[in-house]
């Protein structure tokens, strides 16, 4: 099997093609630097807007994962460049090749389009993918962690004062980025009969942590008890202006994040389950903290 890959040069990318070299897939990824080479893996330069590369990137391919996708932009065009138009860039590409496969990697914030604009831009590009005429199915991640992640990262060095201030009250689910990689590649499976489905897979935690006991869980992975006080929402907004003009376009906490953060229901839905035949986290959360939590400490980041 062959398979192209956007995004792999990403967190969860990076994952996923770490589980496909294991198992022997070859891999065609994107890239947008240069990148080491590997064994299994072709390298091509180019970005989602680049029509060029993503046919060199989809030319012989089993099926297409699309992981790329925009998580920060000063506005919503930059989130629609990116999520929208990129993934619409992405299904030409397949269609025109002859590939018929694709899997679709979304979030749970596109169930709740209003909230922001990167919920938004994700919901329609699921509609993008959807009446593509391509065999699809789409996976909606809950809050990805795992060694090498950036955004749960900031919950992790909170903890080490012990002080973790939380959105307001209520619960979400989580997964560990290998649990997901194995996800991805499952779903990929020709007899998977995953076809125009919409996965939430999470880490078996049925009805998701509640914010406050997630960021205890993480002090504990460090050996902290930490205080996790939920922020009210305009405290919420509030910091994230601030974050905005204290760190421009490297800021972590923005304005469009803070308006989904601060909705209470990011629990993976049940009936959207992935069958258990298919595919079950392997990662407990206690396990996987305390795995994230010393790969941050052993390569400098704490």
């Amino acid at each position: 099997m062959i398979i192209a890959v956007t995004g792999g040069t990403g967190f969860v990318g990076q994952s996923v093609l770490e589980e496909a070299v294991r198992r022997g897939i070859a891999v065609r990824a994107l890239t947008r630097r240069s990148q080491t080479p590997t064994d299994g893996i072709t390298w091509v330069s180019g970005d989602l807007q680049d029509k060029a590369a993503l046919s060199e990137l989809v030319r012989g391919v089993d099926a297409v994962l699309h992981i790329a996708g925009v998580v920060n932009a000063p506005d919503k065009a930059g989130f629609m460049a990116g999520n929208v138009e990129g993934t619409r860039n992405v299904c030409d590409a397949a269609r025109d090749a002859g590939v018929s496969r694709i899997a679709h990697v979304s979030s749970l914030a596109a169930r709740e389009p209003g909230l922001s604009n990167y919920g938004y831009s994700k919901r329609m590009a699921e509609e993008v993918v959807q009446v593509s005429g391509l065999d699809w199915t789409i996976v909606r991640p809950p809050a990805v962690y795992g060694p090498r992640d950036t955004e749960i990262f900031e919950v992790f060095k909170a903890a080490r004062w012990r002080f973790v201030p939380m959105p307001p009250s209520g619960r979400a689910s989580i997964i560990h980025v290998t649990d997901l990689a194995r996800l991805l590649l499952a779903v990929l499976d020709p007899a998977s009969d995953t076809f125009g489905r919409i996965f939430e897979p999470d880490d078996g935690t049925q009805n998701g942590w509640a914010h406050t006991d997630f960021a205890r869980a993480i002090g504990r992975s460090m050996d902290k008890n930490v205080w996790a006080p939920n922020v009210p929402s305009f405290l919420l907004r509030a910091a994230a202006k601030a974050d905005r003009l204290l760190r421009g376009s490297k800021a972590k906490l923005t304005p469009d994040r803070a308006s989904y953060m601060a909705h209470p229901d990011w629990v993976s839905a049940p009936e959207r389950a992935v069958p258990k035949a298919l595919w079950q986290p392997e990662v407990t959360a206690r396990e996987g903290l305390a795995q994230t939590a010393k790969w941050y400490a052993d390569n400098g980041w704490l």
